[in-house]
């Protein structure tokens, strides 16, 4: 985990990953919140094997900021450097990127996980997830964005950890570098959280010294278009693959993953409400409480 200020939804994340893996290591930066406190707690109440907590120290630029961009990747103050720091911090050999603002989808990530301790040293796959992006609508209703409806599209995933798997500079964030690791998508594994923060998940992104970042752009999009799914039969016909799309997935690999993982929505969740569905699946008491 990477945090800077994720205190609105950490301690939820971590209580919901926990059990299913052998450690979280929880890489801190410039946090101003009560994430670091939260944290100390969590480490104090599962002990520093399981939670380790380590503080980098050096400024780093957010992504879509010019400082990201003019930055070169190995510099102590790139969001890549970062990444590749926390990635280096694990003692496990088989690792994945956790967000503070995933809830997860407590059987999908356990069955997961628990299948690539059975391939054991024969995991030589990057087993790719995704989540749900949640939102309140207008009327105050838990729903999904329509024009950003899934997070998680073959870059998020479980892969081996070796000098082949790490993070690598792009223009507009870090870029996951996999090597020769074949994705396959191995189920919707969280709910994610961050359009539900106070500042939607945007406050880490330095707008106003950035004005032309992506992100702004993107923050306009979430605060201005409240067009959402209120049903999951309503959140696949969505992301339903076009005929173009499904021609697509026989020429890229990318492409089919994302395939694979839309038409697997109704086969996820029940064909319920958003809400319904979101109760149903994770321990959403974490979020209230």
């Amino acid at each position: 985990m990477r945090i800077r200020n994720g205190e609105a939804f950490l301690e939820a994340t971590i209580r919901s990953h926990i059990d299913c893996f052998d450690e979280i290591v929880a890489v801190h930066n410039q946090c101003t919140d009560r994430s670091v406190e939260i944290l100390e707690n969590l480490k104090s109440e599962f002990g520093e094997e399981k939670l380790r907590v380590i503080h980098y120290v050096d400024r780093v630029y957010p992504p879509g900021s010019t400082g990201h961009i003019e930055t070169p990747g190995d510099s102590p103050n790139s969001l890549v450097n970062y990444y590749n720091f926390s990635l280096a911090a694990t003692r496990y050999q088989v690792a994945t990127k956790l967000d503070d603002d995933h809830l997860a989808i407590g059987s999908a990530l356990k069955k997961a996980t628990d299948s690539i301790r059975k391939l054991g040293t024969s995991f030589n796959e990057m087993h790719c997830f995704s989540g749900p992006n949640l939102l309140l609508n207008k009327s105050g209703e838990l729903s999904v964005p329509l024009d950003d409806p899934i997070s998680g599209g073959g870059d998020i995933g479980f892969f081996p950890v070796s000098e082949n798997t790490y993070f690598t500079h792009d223009r507009r964030f870090e870029r996951f570098h996999r090597g020769n690791l074949t994705r396959k998508f191995v189920g919707f594994l969280y709910w994610h959280l961050k359009y539900l923060k106070p500042d939607h998940g945007f406050g880490n992104y330095e707008l106003d010294q950035n004005p032309n970042s992506r992100y702004a752009k993107r923050l306009k999009t979430v605060i201005s278009d409240r067009a959402s799914a209120l049903q999951v039969a309503e959140l696949q016909r969505c992301v339903s693959p076009s005929a173009w799309r499904r021609f697509r997935a026989t020429l890229s690999s990318k492409d089919r993953l994302q395939n694979d993982r839309d038409s697997a929505i109704l086969r996820s969740f029940a064909d319920v409400s958003i809400d319904e569905a979101v109760k149903a699946s994770a321990d959403w008491k974490l979020v209230t409480d």
